[in-house]
């Protein structure tokens, strides 16, 4: 069977419990889809949580689910190293997040607790975020917090309270922050990111006051809040601790700090005449200009592509060359090697 390198539609679940998606709009270059369309899931194998099993999933051109051609044919999407160590599992998800409001104080569980809790878990939720804008991102917490303080916090739903314990970093285009699994974060009103995660959809919701949401129903994964809580990182962490997992430099290259490329790679590439990377299954986005993207495989096959647009790129293409004059982030899954 014959894989090529496909440039994808947007793939955006309706009607989420927060604002935004005006930015993803512009950015892709498309028609607008109501005010509350603040993602777009890429490349995605993964179902949204509790939005019907088909929402959430990356629907090919062709009309078939991306998750059922890498089913049929892993090998050649993911890689005979990958299929060994992780099974046909991309291990990744990226989305384009657009925070048309500030988002609710949450977490995501390690995997090692989430698939001892969650029904059906394969995954945890670790995230890094790559910042189209800059803004504001509130992450960790300043000092230690109790189970019944935390219980508390989310009783009371006293906002102000809740993120005057935690970290607010004011971040930049380019940078990026890694959040570890059970890291209490909220990205912050008027961000644009490029979310790289873990496949999971599992949020444990400490905030949801003045949100389109029943937190008491939905945020704790269908499990007793308190043994939900279990799973959210209660001691305080120092500044330096939070600036290790802040990559401030804005750069090329590899993007993420070194301690979350167990779960995911991201790659900050410049394209100014020609540039090639390595063969693997790749999620890329093209942030500026446009390009054309050659495969080792394919040859004079060539995909072009400019800014918005996003592709999915099988590991069978072999290299990538890169032609034009551009910016290109390209996400991939943690390595077999």
């Amino acid at each position: 069977m014959s894989i090529h390198p496909v440039v994808l539609p947007s793939n955006r679940p309706q009607d989420r419990f927060y604002l935004g998606g005006e930015r993803i709009t512009a950015f892709r270059s498309e028609l607008a889809q109501g005010p509350r369309t603040p993602e777009d899931w890429i490349a995605s194998t993964t179902s949204c949580r509790g939005c019907g099993s088909d929402v959430g999933q990356t629907r090919l051109p062709n009309g078939t689910f991306l998750k059922d051609e890498i089913a049929q044919n892993p090998v050649a999407w993911l890689g005979q190293q990958h299929v060994e160590k992780f099974g046909a599992d991309t291990k990744i998800l990226v989305k384009l997040l657009d925070a048309g409001e500030r988002l609710p104080v949450h977490a995501h569980p390690h995997v090692s607790w989430a698939k001892r809790h969650v029904v059906g878990a394969k995954h945890g939720k670790a995230e890094a975020w790559y910042f189209l804008t800059g803004g504001e991102v509130f992450l960790g917490l300043q000092r230690d917090v109790s189970a019944d303080e935390l219980y508390e916090l989310v009783e009371s739903q006293d906002i102000d309270k809740l993120t005057g314990l935690m970290h607010r970093l004011t971040v930049q285009s380019h940078q990026t922050v890694y959040v570890p699994p059970g890291t209490l974060h909220a990205i912050g009103k008027g961000l644009l990111i490029v979310e790289v995660q873990e496949p999971e959809d599992m949020s444990i919701l400490v905030e949801w006051k003045g949100f389109k949401i029943d937190g008491w129903k939905d945020g704790f994964l269908g499990l007793d809040p308190k043994r939900a809580l279990e799973s959210v990182q209660r001691r305080g962490q120092s500044d330096e601790e939070i600036r290790s997992l802040v990559n401030a430099k804005a750069g090329y290259g590899e993007m993420i700090v070194s301690s979350s490329r167990k779960y995911f790679r991201l790659e900050r590439i410049a394209i100014d005449g020609q540039v090639e990377t390595p063969a693997g299954f790749a999620i890329i986005i093209v942030l500026e200009g446009s390009t054309q993207i050659a495969t080792e495989k394919d040859g004079d096959l060539l995909v072009e592509a400019k800014q918005g647009n996003t592709i999915v790129v099988p590991h069978q293409s072999g290299k990538l060359t890169f032609r034009g004059v551009g910016e290109v982030l390209v996400a991939r899954p943690p390595s077999a090697a």
